[in-house]
């Protein structure tokens, strides 16, 4: 289903409304930190003394620790892991911002307007609340039952949402009815289904787990058969929906992000049980794919919450041992099911930095069967006794195979030589096609050819990108692109480009932060006398550059322009390299205690800034001046009036300041 795009305005709208302290202040505590400026521990590292800044007025965070900044929903998508259209929803439901949404033609596009997506939310809000409600009543005993002997208590049940659907055709539609919805939204939602005589539940008799967005918010359920009059499948979920799209959402992954944002694991289980029986055991980082395999969607999800964006992490470990990159642990029952489940996940591989393991448990039991016989610490002894998911893809294709025969080594090698070949480390590819010469029994030399062999006939010849491609900007970018071109630079940061002692370097750096934090208290005519070269250190006049080239810092100034918008204007047209480092000078903090001595500070900084202006240009002058032949009084008598041109403005500003 196409996913439509938030109208401009919408997004603008949803910037100004929200309040960047308020957002803020869920996750960190923040105190006064100067004019307009507020301080606290950063949130994305860890650190002792507070060097997280946001300033409310310019809706602008930075954190001089680790380099982030942004603007609301820049911060809202990295502290909760969502996409930019999820980070827009969510602040535009918390301050009553109304969204449309248009595809990339200007016409509506598929995805619901706000308005309709809300409703299809509070549906399954209140379907959510009335099934936890049903779990306790008589008639749910059956599903109670099931819960105890998988070991699930009460509070687990409640933990994780599980409810029970009653066994009426009409029990969930007449509350809905009731609070206000229409048969339409009903449809819509996916929790009732259509027949000859009209709606009625889609879910009956069964236990039900919701399924929630990564914002935690319930788009669907997941129910299970209790009763043997269910003719039905073992497990029913919602429908494919406006909100519910199976391919893209994770269970468990509301409960799981944080956990897998800080430990860089995830473990991906197979059913809603498993994810449940994980979590309770001390594995805190388990999801469950929904009704679906695990497939490129969920790729991207699970590398946006763990930051999966470093190809050069991969290859460093942290002091417990694991990669940098971050894991990714697959568990599959050890049936035939569950061997093929692996091979596709293998092919989902190559889209990770992170590495990938896989976990099969020797008698072949899932997560909640291994809890429920062997204890918490069986399950997590499992996740532990990972193993790398190619070395298990190998041997899973050469197990099917006689090997004490000649041409059951040899169909061996023809199945395991492409596997081995899209191993994503180079380095790790011959080393395996040594162990593979060993498993087959055969000569090292004849499965490295078929190695090399089967890798130039899918392509890849051992030019094919090892990592994946990179949007432009992202973090851990750089070197070059899966093409081969050389990616663009990292973001400048502050103190890389301005040495701290350096005197002129401080006067252009807080000049630019006047004008990007409080242009209202400039003096209009002193900005206008400013030269396009105005300043010394390059990147410095780079931001110079692009604030001129956005045309309205006099407005700014003069008071017809938001400090915000004016901001806003000025990154819109900032380059990739360029725009952190005006998001960190616009966090700067700056020496005054109060307006008055924040617009003192302003004047004084424009005058040193003239003054270190005119200074380069005399010396420029100067410079020519001697190198002019006297004998060409024309241009000798140009040179010197302009000297004398600009001695004149430096001794009216000198005196002007007096």
């Amino acid at each position: 289903m196409a996913q439509g795009l938030i109208r401009r305005a919408d997004v603008d709208a949803v910037r100004e409304r929200s309040r960047l302290d308020e957002v803020v202040a869920e996750h960190v505590t923040l105190r006064t930190a100067g004019i307009g400026s507020m301080k606290g521990l950063c949130p994305f590292h860890d650190e002792k003394t507070p060097s997280f800044n946001i300033r409310p007025q310019l809706g602008h965070w930075h954190c001089f620790g680790c380099g982030e900044g942004g603007d609301v929903i820049s911060f809202v998508q990295k502290i909760n892991h969502l996409s930019f259209v999820e980070a827009v929803e969510m602040l535009a439901a918390k301050y009553g911002v109304q969204l449309q949404y248009e595809d990339s033609g200007g016409e509506r596009g598929e995805r619901p307007d706000f308005g309709t997506r809300r409703r299809l939310l509070d549906a399954h809000a209140i379907a959510e609340e009335y099934y936890r409600e049903q779990l306790a009543t008589p008639a749910a005993e059956v599903g109670r039952r099931f819960l105890t002997e998988r070991g699930f208590d009460q509070e687990a049940a409640a933990h994780f949402g599980v409810g029970f659907a009653p066994e009426g055709w009409d029990s969930l539609t007449g509350v809905l009815r009731k609070r206000g919805f229409t048969e339409p939204e009903l449809v819509a939602s996916g929790l009732v289904s259509e027949g000859q005589r009209g709606v009625y539940d889609r879910f009956r008799g069964r236990l039900v787990w919701p399924i929630r967005d990564i914002t935690g918010n319930t788009i669907g359920f997941g129910a299970r058969r209790l009763l043997d009059s269910d003719k039905g499948p073992k497990y029913l979920n919602t429908p494919e929906t406006a909100i519910y799209h199976k391919s893209q959402v994770l269970y468990g992954l509301d409960i799981a992000r944080k956990e897998i944002s800080a430990q860089h694991r995830v473990v991906v289980v197979e059913g809603y049980t498993d994810v449940m029986a994980a979590h309770l055991a001390g594995v805190k980082t388990a999801v469950a794919s929904c009704g679906t395999a695990f497939g490129a969607d969920h790729v991207k999800i699970v590398r946006r919450v763990m930051g999966d964006s470093n190809p050069s992490a991969g290859l460093r470990l942290n002091t417990d041992g694991r990669s940098l990159a971050g894991e990714v642990i697959f568990t599959f029952d050890g049936d035939a099911a569950g061997q093929k489940a692996a091979l596709r996940a293998f092919e989902e591989d190559q889209r990770f930095v992170a590495q990938t393991y896989v976990a099969v448990e020797a008698s072949g039991m899932d997560p909640c069967d291994l809890r429920i016989q062997q204890g918490d610490q069986a399950v997590r002894d499992l996740i532990e006794t990972r193993r790398p998911l190619f070395e298990f893809a190998i041997r899973t294709a050469i197990s099917q195979v006689d090997l004490d025969t000649v041409e059951g080594q040899v169909t061996a090698l023809r199945m395991a030589a492409p596997v081995v070949s899209r191993i994503r480390d180079r380095a790790m590819r011959p080393e395996y096609a040594r162990r593979l010469s060993g498993w087959l029994g055969m000569d090292e030399g004849t499965v490295l050819r078929a190695v090399h062999d089967a890798a130039r006939s899918e392509g890849r010849g051992g030019h094919r990108a090892d990592v994946p491609a990179q949007a432009p900007g992202a973090p851990g970018a750089g070197g070059q692109g899966s093409d081969g071109a050389p990616e663009p630079l990292p973001a400048a940061r502050l103190a890389d480009v301005v040495p701290p002692r350096d005197p002129v370097g401080q006067v252009e750096t807080q000049s630019l932060a006047v004008m990007l934090q409080a242009p209202q208290l400039l003096d209009t005519e002193k900005v206008a006398s400013l030269p396009d070269d105005a300043f010394h250190v390059p990147a410095l006049q780079s931001v110079w550059d692009v604030m001129l080239a956005a045309g309205t810092l006099l407005d700014a100034a003069e008071g017809q322009l938001h400090p915000a918008r004016f901001l806003e204007q000025v990154l819109e047209i900032a380059g990739e390299t360029v725009r952190p480092l005006i998001v960190e000078i616009a966090n700067l903090d700056l020496p005054a205690r109060d307006e008055q001595g924040l617009s003192k500070l302003a004047g004084s900084l424009l005058d040193r800034l003239t003054e270190l202006s005119i200074t380069r240009e005399y010396s420029v002058l100067k410079q020519r001046l001697q190198r002019t032949d006297p004998s060409d009084s024309e241009r000798y008598q140009e040179i010197m009036a302009r000297l004398t041109q600009v001695q004149g403005r430096r001794r009216a500003l000198r005196a002007g300041g007096d």
